[in-house]
């Protein structure tokens, strides 16, 4: 089928074009796993991911399991409480490219940058930096700053927020690896989001990586917006640490449990200071309670506590989900679904005051697309008021539209561009 005319792509011919593309696609069917508000064009996966439809039969078992077993269900069952995080092992890996050990489901993200920081920023006289970028999510930059007052250092001195050009959105990963390049040896540790929360900019992970690896720093990663949104190859890349959540693209649920990795060559390294707590320890002798911490290798050597299994049950089936579909398979349908959504907001911005802020090229964005446009607010609640279409904003200017490819159709996106175009108008 030939495209649309970029003119037309507002009116029934867009609608015609989204269905056509939609029934031509492998993955179409993955809709049907998610339970969808009722008429609802939901673009806001990068906030709140929807409901599984096995979500609720996993949290159900582990009621049951309660009911029936109490205790016992510890150590029975199809998936005993005990060891229920083991169950994730190889899906989690799976999800960010780590090898089996490297990962682990537990605690939320800014809980697990905060170990993180415990075993990897060792400051010294001469080497105490931390490098984040200055549009971080406000909680990783709390957590940086309080760490390194914690050292007894200045935020000030010791914290060093990376910009953009003048009148440039992106941190350019060139400029990041000059800075390390020019005063890699006061730094540390590298903190950075590799999705932009704000514009939807996906930076060269494993460039950067390198780049921190070379001015002897640390490299640690939030992958709040690209786990289960792009590919990344944490172990292959030799990234240091890692956190994320899996609310968001992973789908397990409002404050779910989230994700930590840490490179097997620091698995195994016995003089990392692990945090210490008792979910952490050798599972062989765990229950003998002995008097040391013997941390178990790998990631599961960072666990403070057991985990919450109420809350775990829905990741368990979220990462069984992307594992069984496959993130390459699902990346390239986000880059066609992303695709069309940008070419219908292009269409809109040449008769209304828009702009598309996400880098243009598929390898540098995941599947959201940032708009700038006045009172973003207002607009995203007129979105939802007059068309059903939800969006989410961010002060004081940006919408943030996200179509998701499990779950999101070409028809989400022609929906919410026409309602945009009529909103604006």
């Amino acid at each position: 089928m030939a495209r649309t005319d970029e003119l037309d792509l507002l009116g029934p011919a867009g609608a015609e074009e989204a269905a056509v593309l939609e029934a031509a696609d492998p993955l179409a069917s993955c809709r049907d796993r998610f339970l969808i508000p009722e008429g609802v064009a939901y673009l806001a996966g990068n906030s709140l991911g929807l409901q599984p439809r096995a979500a609720r039969e996993a949290v159900e078992d582990v009621l049951g399991a309660w009911s029936s077993s109490a205790v016992d269900a510890h150590l029975e069952g199809d998936y005993p409480w005990a060891p229920y995080h083991e169950t994730m092992r190889q899906t989690v890996a799976a999800l960010v490219g780590a090898r089996p050990g490297e990962a682990v489901v537990m605690n939320s993200l800014t809980v697990n940058l905060h170990l993180m920081l415990r075993s990897f920023y060792r400051p010294t006289a001469e080497r105490y930096r931390i490098v984040i970028e200055a549009d971080v999510f406000p909680s990783d930059r709390y957590a940086v700053m309080g760490v390194a007052r914690a050292h007894g250092l200045d935020p000030a001195d010791a914290v060093v927020i990376l910009t953009p050009r003048p009148r440039e959105r992106h941190l350019r990963t060139e400029d990041v690896a000059g800075y390390l390049q020019r005063e890699g040896a006061s730094v540390a540790a590298v903190v950075l989001s590799a999705v932009d929360f704000r514009t939807g900019a996906l930076l060269d992970l494993p460039a950067i990586t390198d780049a921190a690896h070379r001015a002897g720093a640390f490299m640690g990663w939030d992958l709040a917006h690209a786990a289960g949104n792009v590919p990344v190859r944490l172990h292959d890349w030799d990234v240091d640490f890692a956190v994320w959540c899996h609310y968001k693209y992973v789908n397990s649920g409002p404050g779910a449990v989230g994700g930590c990795f840490v490179h097997e060559r620091h698995g195994t390294d016995p003089s990392l200071v692990r945090p210490g707590g008792w979910w952490g320890h050798d599972p062989v002798s765990r229950f003998a309670m002995p008097f040391a911490f013997a941390p178990v290798e790998g990631a599961e050597g960072w666990q403070i506590s057991n985990p919450p299994i109420l809350a775990m049950a829905p990741v368990r089936v979220s990462l069984a989900l992307f594992a069984e579909v496959g993130l390459d398979r699902l990346r390239e349908r986000s880059v066609r679904l992303t695709a069309f959504l940008e070419r219908l907001l292009d269409a809109v911005a040449v008769r209304r005051p828009i702009e598309v802020i996400t880098p243009r090229h598929p390898e540098r964005r995941g599947a959201q697309l940032s708009v700038m446009v006045d009172d973003a607010a207002v607009v995203t609640e007129e979105l939802f008021a007059r068309h059903r279409v939800r969006a989410d904003d961010r002060p004081p200017n940006i919408i943030r539209l996200a179509p998701a490819p499990l779950y999101n159709t070409y028809e989400d996106c022609w929906r919410a561009a026409v309602a945009l175009d009529d909103v604006l108008g």
